[in-house]
């Protein structure tokens, strides 16, 4: 019963952190036409960058060369990732942005399930989820009179750099214990925001509303699901979280068409579950699988 009720507590914080992280990257969207995205991810990274270091408590001085290497990796990252989902989202929508984002982590899923399976059917299986995901990649960047091929290549940078995201990410894993390494690499990203965030908001004045706006994002799409999927990992196996992240483009597409306005063409809607469906195959064949005997 204790486990039943572990993967239930775990099922909820993964998708209170889905709807969090969205619902932000909406509260975020209202501000753009005020302060921009640039000023948006300013304010997201100072108050994520403030998150981090409560929790993470960085003890700076005792870092070393090995672990400063990929602090500063991991802090590259968070500054131009969440600058290229946003202005991405400012120019083809949530929806959209957040499926073309999922490609990153789908990758890595690919290209591990296909390193570490030997030739047969779990590497066909991985070849096949290549494949769907390729078909919608092709269906959502279709040509169209409206087609705004910029959004869509920032978009696809955002996967770059979501992947990398996940690979240095591991290595902070591995010689920081708890939040230290994340907690120092949201405060140097914080840090490079400072002077890039007054200078936006001074030839951009902000509002009240904006700035409340841009400091609710920073609580809804940083703070929030990270503390949620750090305690979700504790009760739910890793294969599984992966399997339930795939629900970010699905709910990006209804929180941007409730809170947004945003219209998806049936291709579009198509494109995504697509896409979502290639991510969950993904996840299933590199999931590790234990030899009877």
């Amino acid at each position: 019963m204790d486990g039943l009720r572990g993967r239930t507590v775990g099922v909820a914080l993964m998708l209170g952190s889905a709807l969090s992280n969205q619902t932000g990257a909406a509260v975020g969207a209202l501000a753009f036409p005020v302060i921009g995205p640039v000023g948006v991810v300013a304010i997201r990274q100072w108050v994520a960058g403030a998150v981090l270091l409560a929790v993470g408590r960085p003890r700076l001085r005792e870092f070393g060369k090995a672990q400063w290497v990929p602090v500063l990796g991991l802090a590259a990252v968070f500054v131009v990732m969440n600058l290229a989902v946003y202005v991405t989202i400012d120019r083809i929508g949530l929806g959209l942005a957040v499926t073309l984002e999922f490609l990153g982590p789908l990758t890595i899923a690919l290209v591990g399930a296909v390193v570490a399976t030997p030739a047969g059917a779990h590497r066909q299986g991985s070849v096949f989820c290549a494949i769907l995901a390729g078909v919608g990649v092709l269906i959502l960047t279709r040509p169209q009179p409206s087609t705004d091929y910029l959004g869509i290549g920032i978009g696809l940078f955002a996967a770059a750099c979501w992947a990398g995201y996940i690979l240095i990410n591991r290595i902070v894993g591995q010689r920081f214990s708890g939040a230290e390494g994340s907690a120092a690499a949201g405060l140097l990203s914080a840090l490079v925001y400072l002077p890039i965030g007054i200078v936006t908001l001074i030839i951009h004045t902000p509002t009240v509303t904006a700035l409340m706006l841009g400091a609710c994002t920073g609580v809804l799409a940083s703070a929030v699901p990270f503390i949620a999927d750090v305690c979700a990992l504790r009760r739910v196996p890793a294969h599984f979280f992966g399997i339930f992240m795939s629900v970010n483009p699905l709910i990006a597409a209804a929180i941007g068409a409730a809170a947004l306005g945003e219209t998806l063409s049936r291709l579009d809607c198509l494109a995504i579950c697509v896409i979502v469906c290639s991510n969950v195959g993904a996840v299933l064949v590199a999931r590790p699988r234990v030899v009877a005997g």
